[in-house]
């Protein structure tokens, strides 16, 4: 049991040393690791990697003040290792002799046997001498985030960035998407109670279910079965959103993995005609496999959405699903990692790429049609800077800002062009909306 423990706390360490050392994702980092980590111990792994990086730069705070002299680059991993057993001495229900002993003996697992009393030394007097006390050296310390995106936040957000951070370091709940094709989402609920799993309701998007608790799918009833997916609830108002006044040939752009595809295709019915693309091929496989478990089905093509002539065979679309790459600054909560892997000089580059797919997507659009752009980014640069340019320049352009019903308003703010959900508001994701509608001529 010891030695499972000890493993697992190697095995966080070499997940969250691949993201910080090496730029790893932590997805991709946590699925070439945790193979040899029993599943049983699993659910454990994926705390500790999250929560080190959720708190990386407070960790490396305390590390630096219990540390002589920083460690050599080519121990990087046991830099990692303290942030893991500090990370479980201050924010876990891990009794603190199990994480001492368990991290320590974790150092020999990473075949630095030498640096393991250094280990035990500094998780000892970490507790004896309430470093945690101390303030922090800084913003990043203090708000665990980069530097860039704390002043980002300060500009675009100035009454609610401090909120926003503190959002950003929560951890996420699980929502749940009831098919309302198939079962509403208070039925669901009803359905969810007889197994002894609590949920919410939200009224202002009608198919989102809150968990109380986060449970495997496999203990979802019906999750086989396709009566319910799992997807956040900001992310569920788009397909609503853009079906409110549209049917007829729909293009969901951007579309892995799929969960706004499987939403509109549960919503749309047979007066629906929908492609899904994307330019990764392999990530389309995730699509497929959504709509096989609906039982729905889709045109799925693996194309640049910017390049509509390789792909598009000429009919215009009804309405258009533009989910755009962004810095996923709105779902740091589920991606502590973006964090580290996202620098300030990517977002000019994005929101680059945003126009780029806006400039191409919109002849595609039937006259009277519409164009929901959506963003998981809580940067106006990306966000209302790009729709509003857009709108600015295209003169059969307009705003349609008739939201898809009255509840929704307490979860948006309103900016100049579109709207924001921010992070943690009724327990949502940050996501940006402006729904454009070409003038008929």
């Amino acid at each position: 049991m010891a030695g499972t423990g000890a493993r697992t706390r190697a095995v966080a360490a070499e997940v969250v040393d691949a993201v910080v050392s090496k730029g790893q994702s932590l997805d991709a980092a946590i699925a070439a690791h945790e193979g040899g980590i029993p599943p049983k111990d699993r659910s454990l792994l994926r705390m500790l990697s999250y929560g080190a990086l959720r708190h990386h730069w407070q960790l490396n705070d305390w590390i630096d003040a219990l540390l002589s002299r920083p460690l050599r680059r080519r121990d990087s991993v046991i830099n990692a290792l303290l942030g893991v057993g500090l990370f479980q001495l201050t924010d876990t229900r891990i009794p603190d002799h199990a994480a001492v002993s368990q991290t320590v003996e974790a150092v020999r697992q990473l075949r630095r046997p030498k640096l393991a009393g250094l280990v035990n030394a500094c998780l000892r007097r970490f507790q004896r001498e309430a470093i945690s006390a101390r303030p922090p050296s800084g913003e990043e310390s203090a708000w665990n985030h980069p530097q860039w995106l704390v002043d980002a936040l300060k500009a675009d957000w100035p009454d609610d960035w401090e909120t926003v951070l503190a959002a950003n370091n929560e951890r996420a709940p699980m929502w749940l998407r009831a098919n309302s094709a198939r079962v509403s989402a208070a039925g669901f609920r009803e359905r969810l109670a007889q197994d002894g799993i609590e949920a919410g309701l939200l009224p202002a998007v009608p198919d989102a279910l809150r968990l109380a608790e986060p449970s495997l799918v496999e203990d979802l009833p019906g999750f086989a079965d396709g009566d319910v997916s799992v997807q956040d609830g900001a992310a569920q108002i788009a397909s609503r959103w853009l079906l409110n006044r549209t049917r007829g040939r729909v293009l969901d752009a951007c579309a892995a993995p799929g969960g706004k595809t499987g939403h509109l295709l549960e919503l749309g019915g047979d007066g629906m005609s929908l492609t899904a693309l994307d330019s990764d091929a392999v990530r389309l496989e995730s699509i497929r496999e959504n709509l096989a478990r609906l039982g729905r089905s889709a045109t799925i093509i693996a194309a640049d959405a910017s390049k509509p002539e390789e792909w598009w065979d000429g009919v215009p679309f009804d309405g258009i699903l533009l989910d755009a790459p962004c810095s996923a600054t709105g779902v740091i909560r589920r991606h502590p990692d973006i964090k580290l892997l996202r620098r300030g000089s990517d977002i000019a580059g994005l929101a680059e790429l945003q126009r780029a797919l806006l400039e191409a997507l919109w002849p595609l659009l039937a006259p009277g049609g519409r164009l929901l752009y959506a963003t998981c980014s809580t940067l106006a640069a990306e966000n209302d800077a790009v729709a509003g340019a857009f709108l600015g320049a295209h003169g059969d352009a307009v705003e349609d800002d008739v939201l898809p019903n009255n509840n929704i308003r307490d979860l948006m703010r309103r900016k100049a062009c579109g709207y924001q959900i921010l992070p943690g508001t009724a327990g949502l994701d940050g996501f940006y909306y402006a729904c454009l509608e070409r003038k008929v001529s």
